[in-house]
């Protein structure tokens, strides 16, 4: 059993309240003498730098630069408007369809239980694509919404 600090009686008139101070002190004095180390302490290089700040009058005057590329085309004010085909995934892993379907620029995805039994396809691995709308090979733009949908691996 451990004894209560406030049982504690101080022995040869010191307060416990200064030894702990007077500890710490002895190991950083200790420390910074370098007792117990036999290793030379580095060497300590100190950098000084003045700043100095200018009045505005004294400032030369800068010119703009050169322009050094020529201007860039303009970019495609709706980039979702562009039109491009849609990859064939039926037969896939739904998780690789939409792999696919996001790698050509098609985000937006919808999934369903092909068997009619309303199950969400929580693991995508899982499923396999039997149906999309709209198919592959037709052209849409890209903000067209995808329905794929799948069945279980396991369903027959």
């Amino acid at each position: 059993m451990r004894p209560d600090r406030r049982h504690v009686v101080p022995t040869a008139g010191v307060r416990p309240t200064a030894v702990l101070p007077l500890c710490i002190a002895l190991v950083l004095t200790g420390t910074a003498c370098g007792w117990g180390n036999t290793e030379a302490a580095p060497a300590v290089t100190v950098t000084t730098t003045e700043t100095r700040t200018l009045p505005a009058e004294s400032v030369p005057p800068t010119e703009p630069a050169a322009p050094s590329a020529p201007p860039r085309k303009p970019v495609d004010p709706d980039p979702k408007a562009r039109i491009t085909v849609i990859p064939n995934v039926v037969g896939l892993n739904h998780q690789t369809a939409q792999d696919r379907l996001q790698a050509a620029g098609f985000y937006n995805l919808r999934e369903e239980d092909a068997t009619g039994q309303g199950r969400l396809l929580v693991f995508d691995r899982n499923w396999v694509v039997v149906s999309q709308t709209p198919r592959g090979g037709t052209r849409h733009r890209l903000d067209a919404k995808i329905v794929l949908r799948s069945k279980k691996k396991t369903d027959g």
